[in-house]
């Protein structure tokens, strides 16, 4: 089918019928006409006055003349024009402007060589409307000069085409307003030029294709008189800028060889443009300045290649990109396959059409090798290998297989080393867990053969075979559902030979149970087979995905069954980082991954007209906030109305889009919107963005006065550091000013942040404290009195004026926020312990921005550091501070004050103030407020007073006289229950509550409060008002509710805090670095939000450090952790302190944690645990809490086997007073 445009939105479309449209708002056929041949070209004149048309090798144009315009019965005549040998080529001569008139004249090339030029008969002619050859121009005597050049078709006409007058005009214009640009010697070139366009001609440019180009000018084509010299040669050059033999097949062929070239002229930049249509599916564009396009002495560049655009004849249906991005292979539903190279840096034409593969039968599974040269095609019962190194692909070998499954994959094994590309390795595997790996051997480069035999296969050089090379099964895979390669873009598949979970990875399965596996392969040639191993694996809970996709990095993402949620998990860490609902968005169809330079992941998630590009984000533990999000929306309904088919990442960054049959390349740079900008604190920005940038600065290491690196070592103990820190930022800010750079490291030498552990250690050693690297107390020397309260001040003074090039303006809102509550502590460091600084510091922070978030409260980790510190007394006061002496129940349940305090006395204490705060916290003052506080007290007679000053409460009478009766008799105690419940059906849930204690329920008051009421807190705090921290309802709900809660959820700092209330801390311990829903009697499906990686905090293992020494039952809790387990542990936490962006703190971790020695193996056995051997150093600090009759029954372990008694320890320790098991040495 043919096209051809007309005036007035007028569209010729020429096949077996020429049709005549009228393309406006609604289009009309006004005209269509049968051909007795399919037509091959058409032409529509300028005015659409006249129709040329051809036919395959027709000698024969025939052109129709339109009749009448402006009328629904529109009338053509027709006419012939003969030619001795077949028609190539036809073209109008067009106006120079739109309205301009001129006379027709068109335009025929033929097989012989010849350009004819036709036009109007003059106007006393009977005949004036019909068409008369004026003239002809024989094209190829114009190329005699490049016929001495031995080359193949050299100096043979292979294109000719018309530059119209206009274009040339115009191009000649913009050249002369670019004259300064160029040299002096072109200044005759360009003068001739001038000369030409003012004369009104047009040119025909004659190439053949290697380099050699002729250009004719054309005058007064339209003349009825021609002369002698309208027609004369302009220039002819040689120029390797105008070789377009590498576009063409090799050898070319009559179908590669035929290229249709247009030329227009851009109005806004004023430069000549041409388009090249290959027909085998091309088409380039090139831009020329025809001041040096024509000079035949000019040395620079005569063409610019802008872009090469090419595509599919159907919609794409598939990509599949080669493993280091650099060759994508496109595929449509019927079979035609396109083998696209990529280029990296060459931004141009990202893409480039290497080789067509065309296949009948339906292909299952492709993959690419070395740089896209070969292409694998996996059929039901067979393999095939293309070599696809030249623009006609050729089928270097196939080989038949049966196996039992459907196939699920098309693998390529690593190779061990770089250099060995002449065999490939490529396996597939079965949805029954069966698999077939083949051997390919591949041709070796031309590079390496001779010139003269690379179009020759010699015996044994260059022979190429495709054969089986062995069987394997995947038995331990489960009942597979897909297995995928995994997602590098941008890594070689080479491996060092071991076979361990360092080796890259392979591939990536999944069951329909959810179960997600990353596997790595070597092939052992001694024994020809393959070997697998699984290097991590997940239970994600998610059942039937329709959609997974894994990386290098071991991140997984999962589609659910409705492809309407997107999850992202860590495999090797057994996180959740990201979940996300697009139930009202179009279905998600597509994931693709890649990685930085850096090896930071960036996810595609595609639908059907967009595609969103999620990049990781440092994990926050302190504002809980995501760990990725989208930094890029491509969305391609501008571009294209067809629906995305397939993507895929390039090797470089790029990204390609496959809609209908088109491929769409959109680079890293990009500008970022201010939405954007805004939700990801970034810095506003005037240029295009690297996408890499954006990634790094999200997900790189933090400067270290960033407020996460600041909080994350005062959690670490590691207060001095802070404080050298700050003073170095202090000591910068002075010298700078607005614009300097600010060094990420304030110019602190790195071994400050790891060595530095050591000396506060030593310290620490000599005033006989008991922590170690990272549990140590947040004190500092008491000579050190360089940073104090008034430098932080003037710090913070400083941020508000000079904004810190690394940071947004929200993180430097949080660093005076710190800033502000290091130096509070500073004031208060004599007085407090490290856990009591850490609370005062987090719930400063959280005062500071809590009309920033949406918290409600801090979090239970904050509990746990006031839960564990010997400074509650001034903890106490300073929350009461922060509220002006002025505690409600609000307040306390934003400190988890009643969570924390551990002195039972002090808990009731302060739960009266709350009661009588939250009595006076009305002008009305209602004892409704206050009843559930005071009747948890017991105290029944302060409530019937002050129901008695409640005149003004229409429940006065009922509720005195209610409250005046006995509620030890069972005849009072129904009439409160009854009462609780007609509150409860009118959901007044807290007076509910009030009246359950008042008849005695403490069990159903506090599921009122848990259930009904959302609050942990207040369910607990009654209950140890009610009947004490050991009471039995408060030990049940611990049990049954707390820890279920703490399961559910993942929160091992709920869960420590619920066995440390439980008198059980060996569980407390072993609660912070192992899953809770393992450690309960009766385990609970974990809900998906346990998974999430908020649950996991390298605070985690500070706790840790701290507990495990604390007590004898938490050291008999660490003798049930193994050795390999708290392995995994540090390094586990030093990967979250790399993912949060403090590598720093990962490797002071991994540097300086002290593992607690084993016990004997055959103790082991017995369950004989001796806590106190497991420690490094003796210490008298440790509590003795071990029941008795434990301890006893472990008396007969301190003898030997000989009946002798153990040898006594060789240096004597004094006993503690408060412990009476020192003395027997545990």
């Amino acid at each position: 089918m043919v096209l051809s445009w007309g005036a007035s939105r007028e569209l010729i479309v020429g096949h077996r019928t020429l049709a005549l449209y009228h393309t406006g708002p609604s289009p009309v056929c006004l005209w269509r006409k049968p051909l007795g041949n399919v037509v091959q070209r058409v032409c529509f004149s300028y005015d659409s006055s006249y129709i040329a048309c051809v036919g395959y090798t027709d000698r024969l144009i025939k052109v129709w003349r339109r009749l009448n315009f402006g009328s629904d019965n529109v009338g053509f005549d027709f006419f012939y024009l003969r030619h001795p040998e077949p028609v190539t080529n036809l073209q109008w001569r067009a106006p120079y402007h739109v309205g301009h008139t001129i006379d027709h004249v068109l335009y025929t090339f033929c097989v012989d060589n010849i350009l004819r030029i036709w036009t109007k008969a003059d106007v006393h002619s009977t005949t004036q409307q019909q068409l008369f050859l004026r003239g002809e121009v024989d094209l190829a005597a114009s190329l005699h000069f490049a016929a001495l050049d031995n080359s193949a078709f050299a100096g043979e006409v292979q294109w000719a085409f018309i530059i119209p007058g206009r274009d040339l005009s115009a191009a000649t214009e913009r050249a002369v307003q670019e004259r300064d640009e160029t040299s002096e010697k072109n200044t005759g070139a360009l003068q001739h030029l001038v000369d030409i366009a003012n004369r009104s001609s047009e040119v025909c440019i004659v190439l053949d294709a290697r380099g050699a180009l002729a250009a004719i000018s054309l005058e007064n084509p339209d003349s009825k008189s021609p002369k002698t010299n309208d027609t004369y040669t302009i220039t002819h050059l040689t120029s390797p800028d105008l070789d377009f033999s590498h576009s063409l097949g090799s050898p070319p062929t009559l179908h590669t060889n035929h290229v249709e070239i247009y030329t227009f002229c851009d109005n806004s930049k004023g430069h000549l443009h041409l388009l090249l249509h290959y027909f085998t599916g091309t088409i380039d564009i090139y831009e020329a300045n025809v001041a040096l396009f024509f000079n035949e002495t000019s040395s620079g560049p005569r063409l610019w290649h802008k872009s090469t655009w090419s595509g599919h004849s159907g919609p794409i249906r598939k990509m599949v990109r080669n493993f280091s991005g650099g060759a994508v292979v496109s595929r449509t539903h019927n079979g035609e396959g396109t083998v696209w190279s990529h280029t990296h840096g060459n931004k141009g034409t990202p893409l480039s059409p290497n080789a067509v593969l065309m296949e009948e039968k339906p292909i299952r599974r492709i993959c690419v090798l070395r740089k896209g040269r070969f292409v694998v095609f996996l059929f039901d019962s067979s393999l095939a290998v293309w070599d696809c190194r030249s623009g006609v692909p050729t089928l270097l070998g196939h080989c038949d297989y049966t196996i039992s499954g459907k196939p699920l994959c098309l693998l390529v094994l690593p190779r061990e080393r770089a250099q060995d590309g002449s065999v490939a390795h490529i396996a597939t595997v079965t949805s029954e867990n069966h698999g077939v790996v083949w051997e390919v051997v591949l041709p070796k480069p031309t590079t390496e053969i001779p010139p003269h035999q690379q179009n020759v296969e010699v015996k044994g050089q260059n022979l190429s075979s495709v054969s089986e090379y062995c069987r394997f099964d995947l038995g331990d895979a489960g009942k597979l559902a897909y297995m995928l390669p995994v997602d590098p873009a941008g890594a070689n598949p080479i491996i060092s030979g071991f076979l361990d979970v360092f080796a890259r990875d392979v591939a990536i399965s999944y069951t329909e149970t959810g179960r997600i596996e990353f596997w790595t392969a070597r092939l052992n040639h001694s024994s020809k087979r393959v070997e697998w191993l699984s290097t991590s694996s997940m239970e994600t809970g998610i059942r039937s995905p329709s959609l997974v996709s894994g990386s290098t990095r071991k991140k997984a993402a999962l589609v659910n069954d409705r492809r309407s949620v997107v999850t992202i998990w860590d495999i090797q860490g057994a996180q959740l980082e990201y979940e996300s609902s697009f139930e009202s968005h179009d279905t998600v169809q597509d994931l693709d991954w890649t990685s930085t330079p850096d090896s930071q992941s960036i996810l595609a998630v595609g639908f059907p007209h967009r595609v969103l590009l999620l990049s990781q984000l440092r994990y926050d533990y302190l504002n809980k906030g995501p760990a990725w999000a989208v930094v890029r929306v491509i969305d391609i309904r501008g571009q294209t109305p067809h629906p995305i088919g397939d993507s895929t990442w390039l090797g470089d960054g790029d990204f390609v889009i496959g809609a209908g049959n088109q491929l769409l390349v959109h680079d890293r740079m990009y500008s970022i919107p201010n939405a954007l900008v805004a939700g990801l604190r970034l810095p506003q920005s005037r240029t295009r963005n690297d996408l890499f940038d954006v990634v790094q600065r999200l997900n790189g290491p933090l400067p270290v006065f960033h407020p996460q690196f600041l909080s994350q070592c005062m959690l670490a103990g590691k207060n001095e550091l802070v404080q050298q820190i700050l003073m170095s930022l202090h000591n910068v800010l002075k010298l700078s000013v607005q614009g300097d750079a600010v060094d990420d490291y304030l110019g602190i030498e790195l071994e400050q942040f790891y060595k530095g552990g050591q000396k506060t250690m030593s310290r620490e050693k000599e005033k006989n404290s008991k922590a170690s690297l990272i549990t140590r107390d947040l004190s500092i020397d008491d000579d050190s009195d360089v940073f104090t309260e008034s430098v932080a001040q003037a710090i913070s003074e400083k941020l508000t004026t000079f904004p810190l090039p690394q940071l947004s303006g929200h993180e430097q809102i949080q660093l005076m926020d710190i800033v502000e509550c290091a130096g509070l502590l500073e004031k208060q460091r004599r007085s407090m312990d490290g856990n009591g600084a850490r609370y005062m510091l987090f719930f400063r922070q959280h005062a500071l921005r809590k009309g920033r978030t949406n918290e409600i409260h801090i979090g239970w980790r904050e509990f746990c550091w006031a839960f564990h510190s010997t400074s509650q007394d001034i903890l106490v006061d300073f929350v009461s501070r922060q509220h002006h002496g002025s505690l409600v129940w609000e307040h306390a349940r934003e400190s988890g004050m009643f969570m924390w305090l551990t002195d039972n006395s002090a808990v009731k204490t302060q739960f009266e103030v709350i009661a009588r705060n939250e009595y006076a916290k009305s002008e009305l003052k209602n004892p409704v407020d206050c009843s559930l506080f005071y009747l948890a007290l017991k105290k029944k007679a302060v409530l019937q007073g002050l129901w008695r000053m409640a005149s003004w409460n229409r429940e006065q009478g009922a509720t005195q006289r209610l409250l005046s009766n006995n509620f030890e008799e069972r005849k009072w105690k129904t009439t409160a229950l009854k009462n609780a419940y007609a509150l409860m059906s009118k959901r007044r849930f807290e007076y509910a509550a009030a009246f359950f204690l008042l008849a005695d329920r403490l069990q159903d008051a506090m599921n009122v409060c848990f259930n009904q009421l959302q609050d942990l807190q207040l369910a607990v705090i009654i209950a140890r008002v009610y009947e004490g921290d050991q009471g039995p309802v408060l030990m049940r709900f611990l049990e049954e509710v707390v820890l279920n809660v703490a399961a559910q959820e993942g929160n091992r700092w709920l869960a420590s805090w619920a066995f440390w209330m439980l008198r059980r801390k060996d569980m407390s311990v072993r609660a912070l670095i192992t899953p809770v829903y393992t450690l309960i009697e009766t385990p609970c499906s974990p809900d998906i939000k346990s998974k999430l990686f908020l649950t996991d905090d390298p605070a985690l293992v500070v706790l840790y450090g701290q507990l495990r020494q604390k007590t004898l039952q938490t050291l008999r809790g660490v003798s049930k952790v193994t050795p390999r387990a708290e392995w995994e542990l540090v390094l586990h936490s030093a990967r979250l302190y790399g993912r949060m962006g403090c590598d720093l703190l990962g490797v002071d971790l991994v540097r300086n944690w002290e593992f607690l020695l084993a016990g004997p193996s055959s103790s082991m056995v017995q369950n004989d645990v001796r806590p106190l051997q497991m420690l490094r150093r003796r210490s008298s600090l440790v509590v003795a809490d071990l029941p008795l009759s434990h301890i006893a029954e472990q008396l007969p372990a301190d003898l030997n086997s000989d009946g002798a008694p153990k040898m006594a320890p060789s240096v004597f320790e004094e006993p503690d007073p408060n412990s009476l098991l020192d003395s027997f040495g545990f």
